[in-house]
């Protein structure tokens, strides 16, 4: 199966070159441990990502998943990552989890990062996103009953990947894949005959390799900066992420394939929609971290420094009364279920809201660093985050809390569905203001700063 994927995706592979660490023997120290759990829901769910599905998930396409991997350095410091086949860990969610970590594990705050792929072919789960969908209250139970299982899965699978904990050796590349697109500046329905691809995009894909003292592969991390809407079916699937994991597992038996996802928020997987192209696409992804596996990598010391703070985002100001009451009105029927919610907390004397503590994590693991952003971040905060700390810092969105679209600032002057119309979808009354990018930089580079 490796050489079948050598073979047919390796031509055009290329390896971002390590600017600032060196290359040599591989560094011990480390443990690690990795576990997993099928997410697949087994009574009938609402699907996540799109507003124009009509019924819920009908079949299954690929079971869904969560993993997790613990690393502990040589001073004994842990530290989690957990991936999972979803749209992202709603806030509400994300504090529970974080509760019962620490309660039974011992874990702090920054020690966890939590990353959803972003799958569209996953199920909707509870306190997030709820006005895009037609959810009466039968619907809403079954979501309540499935997270309410999710949530215990994760925490039992936590546990068995800390229990899991093996000697390893860590190493770390950066690969490149180049089906992610603009989607801000490149249109859908002509995308077959552009030859002038536009606008800013991240076609690294980050590599940690986690490996046994044997040499032999325990875990791979890799994420992108793409969307998973390759497919728009009503069966539950991992999209293209998903083939990208079932591809390097088959390769490497054994091994645990995780993926993160990126700053990919205005990014799509073009041409799309169909399952040809959500496995090709899949193949690709997993070609490029054969590709950085192949390669030398740069070994990662046994030490690890983790940080995390949270940044107060502003909102402009909310819209009036009588605007709501008019978009109650319009023709978008989960604009209308946004603002009739709106209208209810007005009518409660509940104030909407005019800010919102956004969470920001830096790790550094051995010499790689990693930045983690909330919600769905645009690509341009990828690109200004490696020009800052370095091209092979590994940037994941989507992390930790998923509580709306995160535009750069040119981005929110341009408006459209990233910039503006998305807010109200996650619940906030009104875009950000421009000082949300500056805010967001200062406190990645703060805390990169004081990470050593």
């Amino acid at each position: 199966m490796r050489g079948l994927i050598a073979g047919s995706w390796l031509a055009g592979c290329t390896l971002l070159a390590a600017s600032t660490l060196s290359y040599g023997e591989e560094t011990g120290g480390w443990k690690a441990g990795t576990a997993r759990a099928d997410i697949t829901p087994t009574e009938p769910v609402w699907m996540a990502g799109y507003a124009s599905r009509t019924h819920e998930a009908d079949d299954t396409l690929l079971p869904l998943f969560v993993k997790a991997l613990a690393l502990q350095d040589a001073a004994g410091r842990k530290a989690l990552i957990v991936t999972s086949d979803t749209l992202g860990f709603p806030k509400d969610m994300a504090e529970r989890l974080r509760a019962r970590f620490k309660d039974s594990l011992g874990l702090e705050r920054e020690q966890v990062i939590l990353n959803g792929s972003h799958t569209h072919s996953g199920p909707v789960l509870r306190d997030s996103l709820y006005f895009i969908y037609p959810l009466d209250e039968a619907r809403i139970r079954a979501i309540e009953r499935y997270s309410a299982q999710f949530e215990d899965r994760i925490v039992a699978c936590v546990g068995e990947a800390l229990d899991a904990m093996v000697p390893a050796r860590l190493s770390a590349a950066n690969g490149v894949v180049r089906f992610a697109v603009n989607r801000r500046n490149n249109r859908e329905a002509e995308i077959l005959d552009t030859h002038d691809l536009k606008g800013p995009v991240d076609h690294a894909v980050p590599v940690l390799k986690v490996a046994r003292e044997d040499g032999s592969l325990l875990a791979v991390l890799f994420g992108y900066a793409c969307h998973a809407t390759t497919l728009d079916i009503c069966r539950w699937s991992g999209d293209y992420p998903g083939f990208a994991q079932v591809e390097l597992e088959a390769a490497h038996p054994g091994l645990t394939a995780l993926f993160f996802a990126g700053c990919g928020a205005d990014q799509n997987p073009l041409p799309r929609r169909t399952i040809a192209l959500a496995r090709q696409y899949g193949r690709e992804l997993a070609a490029s971290v054969e590709c950085a596996l192949d390669d030398p990598m740069t070994p990662l010391d046994a030490k690890m420094d983790l940080k995390q703070t949270e940044v107060e985002l502003a909102l402009t100001p909310a819209p009036s009364r009588e605007t709501l009451t008019a978009l109650a009105q319009s023709d978008s029927p989960w604009q209308v279920r946004a603002a009739k919610a709106f209208l209810a907390d007005l009518d409660t004397g509940k104030a909407l809201a005019t800010s919102y503590r956004y969470p920001v994590y830096v790790w550094r693991l051995g010499g790689q660093l990693v930045v983690a952003l909330g919600g769905e971040v645009v690509v341009d905060y990828a690109v200004a985050i490696k020009q800052a700390l370095g091209r092979d810092t590994f940037v994941m969105g989507y992390s930790n809390d998923v509580m709306s679209y995160i535009p750069s600032v040119r981005v929110l002057r341009e408006g459209g569905y990233e910039g503006a119309t998305a807010q109200m979808a996650y619940g906030l009354p009104s875009v950000w203001t421009e000082d949300i990018e500056p805010r967001i930089m200062n406190a990645v580079r703060e805390l990169a700063g004081n990470t050593k």
